[in-house]
């Protein structure tokens, strides 16, 4: 009989159900996926890799202001959404658009953020994706705080919170985890660990023997997965999310990834790390890998190849035709939705700026 501390410890080692060499590996609590679902991840695979290359291609043709690429952690970015049910909320972070995407959001109004047109492109209510977050974890609370209240309201709702494991060292991550433990509110976090917190490592931000033992000490248990294997973060995630659904309150996982590019297109990665530190982590894509097991059980034929690559065409021209125009903008617009009355000193400054545009026009 196991203990109640037993039961909060992750495994010793990250969950994985395919290895980097498309080798399946047998798991005594985690069983493959099934067959529809690893061919379903495959094509998100295929559009989420095509995503962040596009939008990358946007940032340097300067019709993105910035853009987080998460390329090399594709399998967590659609495992995320593809383990959770329609009235299920994602709260996503800054990294995290091809996750969005993958909920069903307009690739276009994903990336208005991005762009710097709005602070939110989309309607959160539609898909039920949050608004990306920027600032570190501060997305956790409200997302225990939705996950709570469906909970009071007997709603049969699940909440993926996902979060970097430089989030992880934010006063907000404690804070939610600690108040969804004593609310046993139905919430997965979902941490991706990259290794970096933009320059700074993960040796630098935790001591812990993992970042999924941090669960322990709120009650929340705790699991480990390879962040590059679809096969175990779906059947990791799956469980987790089923857990919470079933009323036995907040999961908390952890996949092991990293962040292969640089952290922005702002960021020179070279400045603190070598290349020899990432190259092996390019013989473990999480695209490769898949499609090394799906060929080995000849289920990737020539169909499912193309409908793949037709659907990745699909989004990188609607990022190209949505995103080269240039936005119109009305200066107004800086005055409208900031209070429901406009006040004095709104209508001041409004006058001004109407002013000047004037003289310069003239």
């Amino acid at each position: 009989m196991t203990t109640v501390e037993e039961q909060l410890l992750p495994s010793a080692e990250p969950v994985c159900l395919i290895d980097q060499n498309g080798l399946p590996h047998e798991h005594s609590s985690y069983e493959l996926p099934t067959k529809a679902a690893l061919l379903d991840g495959y094509t998100e695979l295929i559009r989420g890799r095509r995503f962040n290359d596009q939008a990358s291609a946007l940032v340097r043709q300067g019709r993105l202001a910035v853009y987080p690429s998460s390329h090399g952690q594709e399998a967590c970015q659609v495992a995320a959404t593809m383990v959770l049910k329609e009235g299920d909320w994602l709260f996503p972070t800054y990294r995290d658009s091809v996750s969005i995407v993958s909920r069903g959001v307009d690739p276009i109004e994903t990336l208005t953020l991005l762009r710097g047109d709005w602070h939110s492109g989309y309607d959160p209510y539609a898909q039920k994706v949050a608004p990306q977050s920027t600032p570190l974890a501060t997305q956790l609370p409200h997302a225990v705080g939705v996950a709570h209240a469906a909970r009071l309201k007997g709603e049969d709702t699940v909440v993926m919170a996902l979060v970097g494991d430089g989030g992880t060292s934010e006063g907000d991550f404690h804070e939610a985890l600690n108040f969804a433990a004593v609310f046993h509110a139905p919430v997965v976090f979902f941490i991706q660990n990259n290794e970096y917190a933009i320059s700074v490592p993960l040796v630098k931000q935790s001591a812990a023997p993992s970042l999924a033992h941090k669960g322990i000490g709120y009650g929340v248990p705790g699991e480990r997965a390879d962040g590059n294997d679809l096969a175990g973060l779906l059947a990791v995630l799956g469980k987790a999310v089923e857990k919470a659904r079933a009323g036995e309150g907040p999961q908390l996982v952890e996949a092991h990834t990293y962040r292969v590019q640089a952290h922005t297109n702002a960021d020179d990665a070279t400045r603190y790390r070598q290349d020899d530190e990432v190259t092996p982590w390019l013989d473990r894509d999480p695209i490769q890998r898949l499609t090394t097991y799906l060929e080995q059980q000849d289920w990737l034929d020539d169909d499912v190849r193309r409908q793949a690559e037709a659907k990745a065409a699909e989004v990188a021209t609607q990022l190209r035709d949505g995103l080269m125009p240039e936005p119109e903008v009305d200066p107004a617009d800086l005055f409208k939705y900031l209070y429901a009355e406009e006040t004095q000193q709104l209508r001041e400054q409004a006058a001004f700026l109407r002013d000047e545009l004037a003289r310069e026009e003239a």
